[in-house]
């Protein structure tokens, strides 16, 4: 419903092939898209998606809007990932809240709490993306320095390359007790672009957790 009402003017980011629609039964809203807008897919053509590819392909997302809506979201949802990628990228993030009793609110409530601008009604997101000049309105960030890196040498990287040649290293140093990216960066000998990306890509594969002060740590 949202891409049929922003005709033409929206953007599809698929997380399978760009051949492969999912769910088929949005084969032809996806036909659609990319003949009267755009489609994008980063996955190779006849990729079926995986769930290590939703988070991914979200990823691509915040970064091409200039604000993240989470609507619903649970503590370890691949929506925070997004959030916290949109606001390491300077877009604007947005959560609404729920029931503190609901856990599918939860972490949109931990958003909020970590400086996610709290909407309530499409109004507000007008508003907010109207006026979005490039200085978000929300003070969801990652903890200073920790993203302080240039995204034209992350650009550079080879996704593949990269997840080979350091995720197992960095891994390796990752424990059950939270470390610094810094202390990651000195151990690992790495650039701090080539140990951000490692550290998304375990992430996005469900082994890395992020603390709220910037910390990280083993999964489980």
């Amino acid at each position: 419903m949202a891409h049929e009402g922003a005709f033409p003017q929206t953007i599809g980011v698929i997380a399978s092939g760009i051949d492969i629609a999912y769910h088929p039964q949005h084969n032809a809203l996806q036909e659609r898209i990319a003949n009267e807008s755009l489609l994008i897919a980063e996955q190779p053509p006849g990729t079926e998606p995986r769930g290590r590819h939703f988070p991914s392909r979200n990823r691509i997302i915040a970064g091409l809007a200039s604000g993240t809506l989470v609507v619903e979201a649970a503590p370890q949802s691949g929506s925070l990932i997004t959030a916290r990628l949109a606001g390491e990228a300077g877009r604007e993030v947005m959560a609404i809240p729920g029931s503190l009793l609901d856990a599918r609110a939860s972490g949109c409530n931990q958003l909020i709490r970590e400086g996610a601008v709290l909407v309530q009604t499409p109004d507000e997101v007008v508003e907010l993306l109207q006026s979005f000049t490039g200085a978000p309105r929300s003070r969801f960030r990652v903890s200073e320095g920790v993203a302080d890196f240039d995204y034209a040498e992350l650009a550079k990287l080879d996704w593949g390359e990269a997840r080979a040649d350091l995720s197992g290293d960095i891994a390796n140093l990752l424990t059950n007790a939270p470390i610094g990216i810094d202390e990651l960066i000195r151990q690992s000998g790495a650039s701090v672009a080539e140990v951000h990306m490692a550290l998304l890509e375990l992430e996005l594969s469900g082994e890395l957790v992020r603390e709220a002060d910037g910390l990280v740590r083993r999964a489980g």
